[in-house]
């Protein structure tokens, strides 16, 4: 997205010029001496035998500024385990796997469990917490990155300026949130364009501008995986343990953090990685729990700002989404045509029908559960509850690394 616009409240670095890769990737070998790096990769066994994560693994090879990858392995059996170890090996880095499936991590799940302190169910969002645990109990990183596994478009410059707000010194940053453009010949990104953006559009008409909701609106694009962090940072942060993981990691970063040491960068020209399915009919999976699981996300977030929902404001806000993301299409129709896309208005107004239903749904379980699934508590608790947790976690992960 080659502009140099600042809309809203968080910074926008953007990605101008030429000869790039060389400067960016100098500099942060320099920052990074003193502010390690560590990676956290998210991934499920299917991504090993597809064709992102080997060109993933591959440009990781050639990444000299990384002092630390951990990658947490959602639903392995031990033999795939086994299989990933033997994948991941020509990472030059100092590569720990987290086998959350594994005899260890399950006893240290169930501690929690006994504490009343649950990380949850299985999923991306208590992965990703568990990865940074283990960061904090080595002690070593002050900066933590986290992409997704199944980026097609994978390369150096992608990763580079995902770490470079915050790892260096002179920017201040706290946080950065990666964004990019999602067009091949066609526009993709359905959730974000016709759901989030609509929705966001349609609660400020309804409630005003409130700041929580004029900073969801300044990002570009919410729902992107990627981002760069202090690690301090995952010390108070909560996680959801839902598919509102997205959204409700920019809540958490919203209260914990200023807005002026909050930014996002523009990654690359052009972004592909797997497309889910919509799944109008089955609200469990797809792009329809999607919305349900950011829906409440959002509702809990302002109630607990002291925004009070009844009934009436879920008919009014339905009806309101419907007419913003109907208006979201007619632009994004006329986007299409000057640029020669792909476009199709009965496919994008089904999505938005289909969405309509989920915010439905959404209100309906607010209503019925206004706390909902607990957000994964912050590392902070953990630690108070249990003072040698993070010892724990440190054998459980390094003995099944030997």
């Amino acid at each position: 997205m080659a502009d140099f616009c600042q809309n809203g409240d968080i910074t926008t670095l953007h990605r101008m010029g030429e000869d790039r890769l060389d400067r960016l990737e100098s500099d942060l070998m320099r920052y990074s001496r003193r502010r390690p790096i560590a990676l956290v990769l998210p991934t499920i066994y299917a991504e090993l035998e597809g064709t992102a994560l080997p060109n993933i693994v591959k440009e990781l090879t050639n990444v000299k500024y990384i002092d630390q990858i951990i990658i947490a392995l959602g639903r392995f059996t031990e033999d795939q385990y086994k299989h990933a170890k033997e994948f991941f090996a020509p990472l030059p880095q100092d590569v720990k796997l987290i086998h959350n499936d594994g005899e260890r991590i399950k006893k240290l799940y169930y501690l929690l469990d006994t504490e009343g302190i649950s990380a949850g169910p299985d999923g991306k969002g208590r992965s990703a917490w568990l990865a940074y645990g283990y960061i904090l109990a080595k002690d070593r990183a002050r900066i933590i990155v986290l992409h997704d596994c199944d980026i097609l478009t994978y390369d150096r410059e992608f990763l580079a300026r995902l770490c470079y707000p915050v790892a260096n010194p002179h920017l201040d940053f706290e946080f950065c949130k990666g964004y990019y453009m999602r067009v091949t010949d066609r526009m993709h990104g359905r959730t974000t364009r016709l759901f989030v953006a609509p929705l966001v559009r349609a609660l400020m008409q309804l409630l005003g501008k409130l700041d929580y909701l004029l900073y969801l609106d300044s990002f570009r694009y919410p729902l992107a995986g990627e981002f760069s962090m202090v690690a301090d940072l995952a010390r108070i942060n909560r996680i959801p343990g839902d598919w509102g993981l997205e959204v409700g990691v920019l809540s958490e970063i919203y209260k914990n953090c200023s807005k002026r040491r909050i930014c996002q960068v523009d990654l690359c020209e052009t972004y592909e990685h797997k497309h889910q399915s919509l799944s109008a009919e089955d609200p469990t999976t797809g792009l329809m729990r999607m919305a349900v699981d950011i829906s409440k996300c959002l509702f809990r977030t302002l109630a607990s700002s002291g925004v009070h929902f009844n009934e009436g404001f879920f008919r009014a806000l339905k009806a309101t989404y419907f007419t913003t993301a109907h208006n979201f299409i007619d632009k994004y129709s006329d986007d299409a045509i000057i640029n020669g896309l792909k476009f199709d208005r009965h496919q994008e107004a089904k999505a938005v029908e289909a969405f309509t239903k989920g915010l439905s749904i959404a209100g309906e379980r607010y209503r019925d559960d206004p706390t909902g699934m607990p957000l994964i508590p912050n590392w902070n608790r953990i630690t108070s509850a249990i003072p040698n947790f993070f010892e724990l976690l440190e054998e459980a992960v390094d003995a099944d690394n030997k």
